[in-house]
């Protein structure tokens, strides 16, 4: 007998339990595995790190994390030198909410357009390219020249960096559509705006929600690049005004804050995109539990 063959379980009552009831089981308990040691590693992380700045380098520079969470608490109780904390982070996450979602209608947009029409693609080329080439940093100090220190400028920045990574996602999805779904598309007489909404979108859906997941990340940083460039408010202010009192705890307390916020993002996505793709069959790996 093979030592691969699944053998049923035997409940009280005598019954055999499908194979598939215990990967489900198996499944169901090794989040809780994967839980634990991603804490157990933060912990050893940190204490490490506390450790470390309190016997080997100098907490000066390096700082550590106790006084990274006073900092915290400091930001959160008493405010900061720029205003309610509250006020910085609902700056900093306007400004990429708003070149994120401008910048993926755009770059969905115009990437499916490109991908459906060769000749347009070849001729705007080399424009797109070039213009991906330039580096933000350069765009968001001529941003602010443009649009003043508001929050113009701030989303202007986000806007570029989110737009490129979607665009060029969409693009591709766009062009790997099955020619055959499209070729028998026509032949039942779609229109062009029934191709593109029933054939063509939903074929490209994947690659648009891959470009999603690291979109946001990009808009926060070119919200928190524009607001080091020139602002009165938000988590790059506070981060730049941190470096400039060279307070290593204040800017490991902006960085945190900044990763809470687009891990809160990614999570949000993620559960848009379940919603979105609930009409694809499982695979045989996923209802196999792997």
């Amino acid at each position: 007998m093979s030592h691969d063959t699944i053998t049923p379980v035997v409940t009280e009552a005598g019954r055999a339990k499908p194979p598939t009831m215990t990967r489900k089981r198996a499944g169901r308990r090794r989040p809780w595995g994967t839980y634990a040691v991603r804490v157990a590693l933060v912990v050893v992380w940190l204490g490490s790190w506390e450790l470390a700045a309190r016997t080997v380098i100098d907490p000066f520079y390096y700082s550590m994390p106790s006084k990274v969470w006073q900092r915290l608490v400091d930001w959160f109780t008493e405010g900061t030198s720029q205003g309610s904390i509250w006020t910085n982070i609902a700056a900093t996450l306007e400004e990429a909410v708003l070149g994120f979602v401008i910048g993926t209608l755009a770059g969905v947009v115009l990437g499916v357009v490109l991908g459906r029409s060769r000749f347009i693609a070849d001729v705007l080329a080399p424009f797109i390219k070039g213009a991906n080439a330039i580096p933000r940093i350069v765009l968001a100090s001529l941003f602010v020249i443009w649009f003043g220190l508001g929050m113009s400028s701030k989303v202007a920045t986000a806007f570029v960096l989110v737009f490129f990574a979607v665009f060029f996602n969409s693009f591709q999805g766009a062009r790997e559509v099955d020619r055959v779904l499209v070729d028998n598309s026509r032949i039942l007489g779609a229109s062009r705006w029934q191709l593109m909404r029933s054939v063509i979108l939903p074929s490209a859906t994947s690659w648009i929600l891959a470009s999603m997941h690291v979109a946001f990340g990009f808009a926060l940083i070119g919200a928190i690049v524009g607001e080091f460039t020139g602002a009165d408010k938000g988590l790059g202010l506070l981060i730049n005004h941190a470096q400039g009192n060279f307070d290593a705890a204040g800017i490991y307390a902006g960085m945190l804050i900044t990763t809470v916020l687009a891990l809160v993002a990614e999570w949000l996505i993620t559960q848009l995109e379940v919603r979105l793709t609930s009409w694809r069959p499982p695979s045989h790996t996923a209802s196999a539990g792997v």
